[in-house]
């Protein structure tokens, strides 16, 4: 039978600490997930998976060494630590590296009250195949479908983190999943949309026949796809996508890349990057929500705060060691993973929502591209310069008039995001809840 996560953790800080180790951090993780996938009425493929890793992070004076392993025998610890030991020995000085101080440490958490883990049963592999097969038969009853693709999903995970300075704590996860790709036409008249819905508890997911049907409709509004015109418009990002936008900023304020100076945000610390009105908030204590956490990666207490309040950046997104670089604290945003130190990272976020719906917008710009759909990225973190391919719609006097794909929108990210208007379509389940976004003065490449 193989040890409880917490008695994992203890043994890896134990075998680190009689191997040399001044301080260590450990992570134990065990989960099993299932996955069934259909393609044009077979099945495709059918994975159930199943394990525990360890991570182990050890601290020679400031030097420092992370190990993984996945064999959780006493033998296969006491070797591991002794490993990692010998190479932060070999490894250079890092004057941030280091745990926290016992007084910042997280306590009298109560995970219970997120709901991260369903307490229902896990369903089998047949009924993941219903649920896969009855996406694809209401896609399949669309007119002029020609294939379909579908996947359903179903995982449990468990994590417990430990360290030297007295920190112990773990979380259970649970995860289900259902995707549906449609296909219509063939050749080069060939197009396809997709829908997805995964949520925490099975019984929040919507049907599978409602997103096989989504689908579906998506792929047929794509046919007869052509080149925009090239020139400058306004474009709106649909949901579906938006959040990629407000993704570029969090990379920007991200304490890694400020720390090495190449963000485009570096020097806007107190300046206004989105409209006034507009705020990026943070909430790692959301109910059955996908990125909630009561604690960080480094045992620190999560709190809700605004990264962007009111259009002006408020502050960085750090760890302990970003935060020891820049001369300040962390913001409790370490992220955690077994083969590496942690790395500062955002769970929860919103943007705050627009009063207008897509369809108002849409009838605002008058004359521009709505984007469902991105492709390829070139972005420049150092100047923002942004370009990617897209499809979706273009859009007459505020009327989608036909599909439209092979373009490429270019702007630069610390202009568009002062120029966005938001919608009010975010969707309330979603980690990061980001309404369609009009962004004024693109520049389109097309036919």
């Amino acid at each position: 039978m193989t040890p409880s996560l917490e008695r994992l953790t203890e043994a890896l800080l134990t075998a680190a600490k009689r191997a040399g180790a001044e301080a260590a951090d450990a992570i134990a993780v065990d989960g099993v997930a299932t996955a069934i996938d259909i393609r044009a009425g077979k099945l495709e493929q059918a994975e159930r998976s199943e394990g525990t890793e360890l991570g182990l992070r050890v601290l020679v004076g400031k030097r420092q060494a992370c190990v993984s392993v996945s064999d959780t025998s006493d033998t296969s610890i006491a070797a591991v630590a002794e490993r990692a030991v010998a190479m932060a020995r070999e490894a250079p000085d890092d004057p941030h590296a280091g745990l926290a101080d016992p007084s910042q440490l997280a306590k009298g958490w109560d995970l219970a009250r997120l709901e991260l883990c369903d307490p229902s049963p896990e369903v089998d592999s047949a009924a993941l195949e219903e649920d896969a097969r009855r996406a694809e038969s209401a896609a399949m009853a669309i007119a002029g479908i020609t294939q379909v693709e579908a996947s359903a999903h179903q995982s449990r995970r468990r994590v417990h983190l430990a360290a030297s300075n007295g920190f112990s704590g773990g979380y259970a996860r649970s995860s289900r999943s259902i995707s549906a790709v449609a296909f219509t036409g063939d050749g080069t008249g060939m197009e396809r949309d997709w829908a997805a819905e995964g949520r925490i508890y099975a019984a929040d997911l919507p049907g599978a026949e409602e997103i096989g049907a989504l689908a579906a409709a998506r792929a047929m509004q794509r046919v007869g796809a052509r080149k925009p015109k090239t020139g400058a418009f306004p474009v709106l990002y649909d949901e579906r996508i938006s959040s990629g936008l407000i993704g570029h900023l969090l990379g920007a304020v991200n304490g890694s890349s400020i720390a090495r100076g190449s963000s485009w945000l570096r020097d806007a610390l107190g300046q206004q990057v989105l409209p006034k009105g507009l705020s990026v908030i943070e909430d790692p204590h959301r109910i059955r929500t996908t990125g909630s956490r009561l604690f960080d990666g480094e045992g620190l207490p999560t709190a809700r705060r605004a990264i962007v309040e009111d259009g002006i950046l408020t502050g960085w997104v750090l760890d302990l060691a970003t935060g020891r670089k820049l001369g300040m604290d962390s913001t409790a945003n370490a992220a955690r993973g077994l083969s590496a130190p942690p790395s500062p990272g955002t769970s929860n976020i919103d943007l705050t929502q627009g009063t207008k719906s897509r369809a108002d917008l849409l009838a605002d710009m008058g004359r521009g591209l709505l984007v469902t759909s991105l492709i390829g990225s070139s972005i420049n973190p150092t100047t923002g310069d942004y370009s990617r391919g897209a499809s979706g719609f273009w859009v007459e006097n505020g009327q989608i008039t036909h599909a439209v794909n092979e373009c490429t929108i270019a702007g630069n990210l610390r202009d568009m995001l002062l120029r966005i208007t938001p919608a009010n379509d975010a969707r309330a389940h979603m980690s990061t809840r980001v309404p369609s976004l009009l962004v004024e003065g693109l520049t389109l490449a097309g036919a």
